[in-house]
């Protein structure tokens, strides 16, 4: 079968009887309100029939731009990821810019490789799933030079921009919810330490069972080696062969939750008869789990919205200072939790 021939700007604005620039400006949805309607409408039926598409690498060339931003995630298979996606592509769509996204799971070295390769490609900025509280990878992308925004999780440094969910309030809400229940001796089952989420949620926890009067020998902390299912049943065992008195669990997110599902039928036990579980998060489906699951909701496309708005605005100069968005969390109880 023979390879269509490319159709260039030239040759389409030359079909339908305009200048190359008009073509040019339509094709640039920044620029496309200057031409008027009938002309946009004309440029882009001719561009669909044609199969037009603009020569990115020579309009990178021209502006230094190549309207493409790197996302970097931890665990593309995690189901907490496509809502932010949504949100970071549909902000990004509105200034003409498309995410190109790549998973980086496997440690700092596979990390390094997936930046180095997309800074290769000409993004114009990294919008980073996957940092620590003290990350390396963050220091080579600042000595690189490229704007960085990092999202889900924060960095202890300060030298980026981060939009995270409320950690400690989400931690308290969950606490608190369970104490109203008649609960007294609650768990916690944590996230790695080496990364914020794990961390403040641990921190929250604890504050949390303080400020709600609950003695804190009763309510021990297994922290997990990664936030994925088979890690919350592992950790979910050790708490129920060691601390037999629990009848709550609190989760640093739904992978894990569902991970203490699985220990807790495995024991014998039953949700929430005998252990009640909530988790974190609310990513998609939690209502369908069974028992549906008492969660911590995360408005996870708006995070994705505001780390797209905040990455613009470090690229057309508009942002003056790195900043720490902190979106609030809600409780949404279901089935996996009742009263003692």
């Amino acid at each position: 079968m023979t390879q269509r021939k490319r159709t260039t700007l030239r040759e389409l604005a030359a079909s339908i009887g305009v200048h190359s620039s008009t073509v040019s400006r339509v094709m640039n949805p920044e620029t496309r309100h200057l031409i008027s309607d009938g002309v946009v409408e004309q440029v882009l039926k001719a561009a669909h029939e044609r199969y037009f598409s603009p020569n990115q690498t020579a309009a990178t060339l021209r502006t230094s731009r190549s309207h493409i931003i790197g996302v970097v995630l931890p665990d593309i298979a995690n189901p907490i990821f496509p809502p932010i996606l949504r949100g970071l592509e549909d902000e990004l769509a509105r200034k003409g810019y498309i995410p190109l996204i790549a998973n980086a799971e496997g440690g700092k070295e596979r990390q390094r490789f997936v930046i180095d390769q997309m800074v290769a490609r000409q993004v114009d900025g990294l919008i980073l799933a996957t940092s620590d509280r003290n990350d390396p990878i963050l220091e080579h992308c600042l000595a690189v030079g490229i704007p960085v925004v990092v999202v889900n999780r924060s960095e202890d440094s300060g030298r980026a921009s981060c939009i995270v969910g409320d950690n400690r309030l989400a931690m308290l809400r969950a606490v608190t919810h369970l104490v109203q229940s008649g609960h007294t001796a609650i768990a916690h089952v944590a996230g790695p330490d080496d990364l914020s989420t794990g961390h403040e949620r641990r921190l929250g926890f604890l504050e949390a069972v303080r400020e709600n009067g609950l003695k804190e020998a009763e309510c021990p902390v297994v922290e997990s080696r990664a936030f994925h299912r088979d890690e919350g049943r592992t950790a979910c065992n050790t708490l129920l062969e060691l601390h037999r008195g629990i009848t709550a669990i609190v989760a640093a997110n739904d992978l894990l939750a569902l991970g203490c599902y699985d220990s807790i039928c495995a024991h014998g036990l039953r949700c929430p008869q005998d252990m009640s579980v909530v988790g974190h998060n609310d990513m998609p489906l939690m209502d369908s789990v069974a028992p549906p699951m008492t969660t911590v909701r995360i408005p996870l496309y708006e995070m994705g919205v505001r780390a797209a708005t905040l990455m613009l605005e470090n690229l057309d100069g508009s942002a003056t200072a790195h900043v720490n968005i902190v979106l609030r969390p809600e409780l949404v109880v279901r089935e996996s939790t009742i009263a003692r």
